[in-house]
């Protein structure tokens, strides 16, 4: 702590008029959107191991998989932003990546690869997490403003 003493406050991860309760409540909120992220992915890949062998379904886990697991990946990007800007294009990759992974879900379904009610507690989340992502898209762009 000592050697961030000559660190401005927005080098340190801190925005500048931010009191100490509002840093603490973004990073609890950010701690809570991580952990839910990280765990929607591992829900998301325990699925993709138990889907049936064949083509079809190896094309479609893995386009699951890896839009499941970038939602994680980039709202920790998002979360080290350097500017409002920057956040903002970020959580538009989180926007859609949960997006897709709606999309796949609802191919292995359609395409009954498996069921609906193996998988509605995950399009739940997505679409939750995708809530979420968009209202943090549109409160950074009102403060922007």
């Amino acid at each position: 702590m000592e050697d961030q003493k000559h660190i401005p406050n927005a080098e340190r991860g801190m925005r500048i008029n931010e009191s100490s309760k509002d840093r603490f409540e973004r990073s609890l909120d950010q701690n809570y959107l991580k952990e839910r992220t990280k765990h929607f992915a591992l829900e998301i890949i325990r699925l993709v191991e138990k889907l049936p062998k064949g083509r079809l379904a190896d094309i479609l886990g893995r386009q699951l998989l890896a839009a499941a697991t970038s939602v994680g990946a980039n709202y920790r990007a998002a979360c080290r932003a350097r500017s409002s800007p920057d956040f903002i294009s970020k959580m538009g990759i989180v926007e859609e990546e949960a997006d897709e992974s709606v999309y796949w879900m609802e191919l292995l379904i359609d395409c009954g690869l498996i069921g609906k009610d193996d998988v509605s507690h995950l399009l739940n989340e997505a679409n939750q997490i995708l809530a979420m992502t968009v209202s943090s898209i549109r409160t950074a762009r009102r403060k922007k403003q």
